[in-house]
């Protein structure tokens, strides 16, 4: 039970709750912690930022405080790689102990949220994050609430599994086919290594084994199977994925005995992707796109594929909502919509 107690007449008294203080551009925060002793010293200050009264509270039987309640939440919800800070304000955030992919149950997430008193908010799914990136953070809207609605929560999480979970992604061997008559006869040079390798290795992973090869199907199939021969847990075949005459990219593919799952993605920029799967080795077909694009339907799948989520036609046709990109002069992806 709350009490509801002038600032004068709470002197000696325990505040139930965080009061925060708002300066306009340069401050928020709690200015008394919950727990805090009431002096007569604080009562200017208290009345400076609009508080005429404060909580005193009283827990009746079966009723859990809003610090407790978030911390209990935050512990059932959370799963591998993460860790907890707070409670400030009666919300404790969960933030990631090491990078990886970040894998939101929605469902369960939209069931918890639906419980009534209890929020819990997060980043999007399959978003790829670095240490220290805070994902998710949880509270309950009133100071207290019943402790059935928090012990449902630890039930459903025990049970149906966790709603946040962070997947290290493994160090994995990426073998790259890079295809073009241009690039093969020296003509141009390669555009492609340069962009792929960056990005692998900001995942974790490195390129162990890249092959040139010419516009030619049975070329393209003999590289494709001699990466998969050196044991590559990836293989990127590069370009040649359009309608033009000369691109054979995709029937090289076929010819290596990969089965193809996906050709062609609803996600701009990067649409002639391709996803297929070689005896169990994930293939990625990546167009041109990549060259001068920042950002790509391949970077939306890429991580995913290298934490050994098998990607199925579902998947790509899933990212339409969310995937057409700006091409904002300055890229700040994943601080944005694509993909999402």
């Amino acid at each position: 039970m709350l009490k509801k107690i002038r600032v004068e007449n709470a002197i000696g008294m325990t505040l139930a709750h965080d009061i925060t203080k708002v300066i306009p551009g340069e401050y928020k925060g709690p200015v008394f912690r919950r727990g805090h002793i009431i002096t007569d010293a604080d009562i200017d200050e208290l009345k400076s930022i609009g508080k005429e009264h404060v909580y005193i509270m009283e827990l009746a039987q079966g009723e859990i405080h809003e610090e407790e309640a978030a911390f209990r939440i935050a512990r059932a919800i959370s799963g591998k790689g993460l860790e907890l800070t707070g409670p400030s304000e009666g919300r404790v955030n969960m933030v990631t102990q090491h990078a990886g992919l970040l894998k939101i149950d929605i469902d369960l997430l939209t069931r918890i949220n639906s419980i009534g008193d209890i929020i819990i908010s997060t980043l999007h799914n399959n978003r790829y994050c670095q240490k220290g990136t805070m994902v998710a953070a949880t509270k309950i809207i009133p100071l207290f609430t019943e402790e059935t609605k928090v012990v449902e929560v630890e039930k459903v999480c025990r049970t149906e599994g966790k709603v946040i979970d962070l997947i290290a992604l493994p160090e994995s061997k990426v073998g790259m086919v890079i295809t073009g008559n241009e690039v093969f006869k020296g003509i141009r040079e390669d555009a492609f290594y340069p962009v792929m390798s960056k990005k692998i290795e900001k995942l974790g992973s490195s390129v162990v084994h890249k092959e040139l090869v010419p516009d030619d199907i049975d070329a393209i199939a003999r590289a494709i199977l001699d990466m998969k021969t050196a044991k590559c847990d990836v293989i990127l075949v590069c370009g040649g994925l359009s309608i033009d005459p000369d691109d054979v990219t995709r029937q090289g593919i076929i010819e290596s005995g990969a089965c193809i799952i996906s050709y062609g993605a609803p996600v701009m920029p990067g649409a002639m992707f391709l996803v297929a799967d070689l005896e169990s080795t994930p293939l990625l077909g990546v167009p041109g796109a990549a060259i001068y694009n920042p950002t790509t339907v391949l970077d939306l799948i890429l991580p995913r594929v290298l934490a050994g989520e098998k990607i199925q036609k579902k998947d790509i046709i899933d990212l339409a909502h969310g995937g057409l990109c700006l091409n904002c002069k300055k890229c700040v992806f994943p601080l944005c919509h694509y993909g999402k």
